[in-house]
């Protein structure tokens, strides 16, 4: 079947107020944006639906890119003809005819947006269902869980058939729940946590904290590698490179065994902030889960967020590591991420970290640092590197990669 559009259902959106239409024209925005490389295309973004006019563009690559979008329901690839019953019953049998298998159950599901076309619902389920039955030797009706759901909506401009109901990625678009920092590591957290981040409608832009020469190229090309991964929610990301070789080993040299995972987090932090504040955004999410590891208790967290009051988001945080490991591989990030490497957090990880750390000594302990002189020297070092659907960092690194794959 040659599809002639794709009808594009909102989900949570749909049930905005006044602000609709902001979201609506967000989605359209973020849909244009992820097709922008297919020719001829057509994006309308209206009140109820958003159409897609393929104009010959291939359905099934469309299709893939629109399970991506946060702000979808649902969508159909639909064929739009006129509204002349003739026309109708052709399009109908077509798509019976195209996807029949003996013994296959169907049902017509028919939508009236135009209440002047002469025929109403029932009449239309009625013809079209009559249609299908007297063409297709061997199919049945089933009005509940059948094989084939045929959906007909009578729309002002035409009616659109489509035999198919497709998952989208349901959430909010991109763009419309503001302007946040991820704090991305390389490990199988972080990206979920942006995951879930994006689809709350946040716009992120990643931090990562590297280490050279302590941390590899390995570590830096998978982080990217993860960003391009997670880019087909949002159509690009912003990829912040943060030094702090020179952190780490200051504050190895000047802070207690116990305290090193929590001097160092509270940097971090303020590193995340700065950047936040640099890129107008207005919060900071992470990957932390509470009670996974040493620097995820509550005082570690009450040490650690000391240090800004600007909202840390952990979009994690009651969640076990069986359900985070099981979106990871949902969203294509698992593999990656467990690939072996070293990255800032663990080179200079202690024996036997505080779980339970003491703000009061935490801040005692960070008075030894130049912490400003320290921040500015990372901030100065920073690199910014945008980063789209598609980019491929481990082709680039085969070389570097060859012993981890």
């Amino acid at each position: 079947m040659e599809y002639s559009e794709i009808m594009v259902r909102y989900g949570e959106l749909s049930t905005k107020g006044k602000n609709k239409k902001d979201f609506i024209k967000q989605l359209g925005h973020n849909v244009r944006k992820a097709l922008s490389e297919f020719d001829g295309l057509e994006v309308r973004a209206q009140h109820d639906r958003l159409h897609v006019t393929l104009n010959g563009a291939d359905s099934t690559a469309v299709m893939d890119r629109l399970k991506g979008e946060f702000g979808i329901e649902n969508f159909s690839p639909s064929v739009k003809v006129d509204k002349d019953i003739d026309a109708i019953k052709a399009t109908v049998l077509a798509l019976a005819q195209a996807d029949f298998k003996p013994g296959m159950t169907f049902k017509i599901n028919t939508r009236r947006q135009d209440k002047s076309f002469e025929y109403d619902t029932y009449q239309l389920n009625d013809i079209l269902g009559s249609h299908v039955l007297e063409n297709v030797p061997g199919i049945q009706v089933k009005m509940k869980h059948p094989d084939l759901e045929i959906r007909v909506e009578a729309r002002m401009n035409g009616v659109y058939i489509s035999g198919q109901t497709i998952p989208g990625a349901g959430g909010l678009p991109v763009g419309t729940g503001g302007k946040a920092v991820m704090m991305l590591s390389g490990g199988i957290d972080s990206p979920v946590a942006s995951y879930y981040g994006m689809r709350r409608g946040v716009k992120l832009d990643m931090v990562h904290f590297y280490s050279p020469p302590y941390t590899s190229e390995q570590a830096l090309a998978k982080a990217k590698e993860l960003t391009a991964k997670l880019a087909k929610y949002s159509g690009g990301i912003q990829f912040i490179q943060v030094p702090f070789a020179k952190i780490q080993e200051t504050v190895k040299e000047s802070v207690p065994e116990g305290y090193l995972m929590t001097i160092q987090r509270r940097m971090m932090l303020r590193l995340a902030v700065a950047v936040a504040h640099m890129r107008h955004a207005k919060g900071i999410f992470n990957g932390e889960s509470l009670g996974q590891v040493a620097s995820q208790t509550l005082e570690s967290m009450e040490a650690i967020n000391d240090v800004t009051t600007m909202p840390i988001l952990r979009p994690l945080l009651s969640m076990d590591k069986t359900e985070i490991i099981k979106v990871a591989k949902n969203i294509d990030t698992y593999d990656l991420s467990i690939l072996p490497y070293e990255d800032c957090c663990t080179i200079f990880t202690p024996p036997a970290p505080k779980t339970r750390p003491d703000l009061e000594k935490s801040r005692k302990y960070e008075k030894h640092l130049d912490v400003e002189g320290l921040m500015k020297e990372a901030l100065d070092g920073i690199t910014i590197t945008e980063i789209r659907p598609g980019d491929n960092f481990l082709n680039q690194n085969e070389d570097v990669f060859a012993e981890l794959l």
